[in-house]
């Protein structure tokens, strides 16, 4: 191992600067190349005069690089958790200057071919190659992650504190991965990847791969190239592994799996220690803390705490952390709740704030809700997470502002979701977006204006009634007077009302459909619930399992009476009028 801030200043030994630093396909690109391409970007980065560089480098060898040449210069490097235009614009003043793969300055190394050395040479002189730039071990870093206040947060840390942690994972797992190459599937822009796929084996002199492998067949060309390896990796994407072709036969075997940004399913470990002998390790932890603990699911489902770091449980359940990659020596108190066992380890039970780990992304509910309020068609959100059949989702909640419920009206529930989810997508990954929408006119805020995650996350199931309501908006009627309110539903198709009705060819009963409007109605005025008649009612077409009805509602107080008509696939299928009496 080396300390990260000597990775420049070490003297030009043999052994050193032929140590690997990434596989580029069949290439390795040692030290000595490192070293090359880095006074490459110090040159380059001498004619930036910005204190503080948002890096924005996809390459992972060019990132490494251009980030210690920016150490070597004495500059702050900012490393925004994704480059969408609009999280860079909420970022504009916490850098000065951006990097990304379009400034790369000329380079190639091949250090086996004379040709390519002399170009080296003609870019980069050889004196420069193989010079001294020291490192202030406390340089400074910033990351930045979602915080539970909805903006994104920096996370400023030093040099210092990621070799502290190189070094403990060095100490932790070194001699299981020996000399093994780093493959991975995650990117190097949030801490796990920046920590395991590059910091890391730059100091234990160890390769990491310069190619993303996101599948077991790309795992095994690389594996073919470059011999021992590990894999490092995110639940979502060992999950999908096993289904895969050529999970299973992946020769020669990686020596271990890691796993991080949230829990990896139990069947999921299960299949791996059965097509491996063991299941991945998780490392548990966040950009704040950095690693806390680990575990291997086919021996515990209890995490560990990492070599070198105290956990305790604080009276409200609060896991606190005291560790020596924080940047004080006292106790860091953590969001997340545990439960500990009489061995010292714990076992997570949910978080105290709104920010939750979806495919290995961390996101914050509130971050989300004020992003959506800023768009035109948006008046409130609520977000929820919803568990699925095998991943954790979020739906949103949306009340409409009145151009919204316009876009309701005229272009459907799944257009507006769309325009909707593209607002964010210039904010966020896109891997968090929402995946279910509900549209209401209001959202459900309790009589002491509290808003209950739970009525919230009843707007994604049915109503007690059957009818499970995706959308509600108002508009005025033109000639009519009053207002319209207009509802798309879904018709579960596990709704008891098609048992008997009829044998091998079920429809929604119209008694059914009545009924849903009048309930519907009575919701906004609740004098409808004493109906005097239905009259003019019509059913023009059949209503099947799993359709999706468009209903609109017409009010007219003065004749106390409610028209309702249901369209199926832009035709109309039943009508009529509800008249209710006068109250008593």
């Amino acid at each position: 191992m080396i300390a990260l801030h000597d990775l420049l200043s070490v003297s030009d030994e043999v052994l050193t600067l032929a140590a690997p630093v990434c596989r580029d396909g069949g290439d390795v690109l040692d030290r000595a190349a490192f070293r090359a391409r880095v006074a490459a970007w110090i040159a380059h980065m001498q004619s930036v005069g910005a204190q503080r560089c948002a890096l924005c480098i996809d390459d992972p060898f060019d990132f490494a690089c251009a980030l210690f040449a920016l150490f070597a210069c004495g500059k702050e490097p900012v490393i925004p958790a994704n480059a969408t235009p609009g999280y860079l614009a909420d970022l504009a003043d916490a850098y000065d200057a951006m990097l990304s793969d379009a400034d790369l300055p000329p380079f190639a190394w091949h250090a086996s071919t004379k040709a390519s050395a002399a170009a080296n040479a003609a870019i980069t002189p050889t004196h420069e190659q193989h010079a001294a730039y020291p490192i202030d071990p406390q340089a400074p870093l910033t990351l930045y992650t979602s915080g539970s206040s909805g903006s994104p947060k920096p996370i400023r840390k030093t040099l210092a504190q990621f070799n502290a942690e190189v070094h403990t994972l060095e100490r932790q797992w070194g001699a299981l991965i020996g000399d093994a190459t780093m493959l991975a599937s995650v990117p190097h822009h949030h801490i796990y990847g920046l920590l395991f796929r590059v910091l890391w084996p730059l100091a234990a002199g160890r390769a990491f791969d310069r190619a993303l492998s996101i599948e077991p067949l790309q795992l095994q060309s690389r594996i073919a190239q470059c011999g021992a390896s590990v894999v490092v990796s995110t639940p979502a994407q060992l999950s999908r592994w096993p289904a895969l072709p050529g999970f299973a036969s992946l020769t020669p075997a990686p020596r271990a799996f890691f796993s991080s940004g949230g829990p990896l399913a139990l069947d999921t470990a299960q299949q791996y220690a059965a097509a491996y002998g063991a299941a991945p390790l998780e490392i548990y932890g966040s950009t704040e803390t950095g690693g806390i603990a680990w575990r291997r699911q086919d021996e515990t489902d209890a995490w560990e705490p990492v070599t070198g770091i105290e956990i305790r449980r604080d009276e409200d359940g609060a896991l606190s952390v005291r560790s020596p990659h924080l940047d004080h020596p006292g106790w860091h108190r953590t969001d997340d709740q545990i439960a500990c066992d009489e061995q010292g380890r714990f076992r997570l039970q949910g978080r105290l704030d709104r920010v939750l780990k979806l495919d290995g992304k961390r996101v914050s509910l509130p971050e989300l809700e004020a992003r959506l309020a800023l768009h035109p068609y948006v008046a409130q959100a609520a977000l929820v997470p919803l568990a699925g059949a095998s991943r954790e989702r979020v739906g949103a909640l949306v009340a409409l502002t009145d151009a919204g419920s316009a876009a309701l009206r005229d272009e459907g529930r799944v257009l507006l979701a769309r325009t909707l989810r593209r607002h964010l997508a210039g904010y966020v990954d896109v891997v968090v977006l929402p995946r279910r929408w509900r549209f209401r006119l209001s959202l459900p805020f309790d009589a002491r204006g509290k808003l209950p995650a739970s009525a919230v996350a009843a707007a994604f199931t049915a109503r007690a009634e059957g009818m499970e309501v995706l959308a509600e908006a108002r508009t005025g009627a033109e000639a009519s007077g009053g207002d319209k309110l207009h509802y798309e539903l879904r018709v579960p198709p596990t709704l008891v009302h098609f048992a008997g009705h009829f044998p091998g060819l079920p429809i929604l009963p119209g008694v059914v459909q009545v009924d849903w409007a009048v309930r519907l109605a009575a919701d906004h005025v609740p004098a409808v619930r004493a109906v005097a008649s239905i009259d003019r009612l019509k059913f023009m077409a059949p209503v099947s399992p799993g359709a999706v009805l468009r209903l609109t509602l017409a009010h007219d107080a003065a004749r106390r009476r409610v028209q309702f008509a249901y369209r199926l696939d832009g035709r109309e299928c039943a009508s009529g009028v509800i008249v209710y009496r006068e109250p008593t």
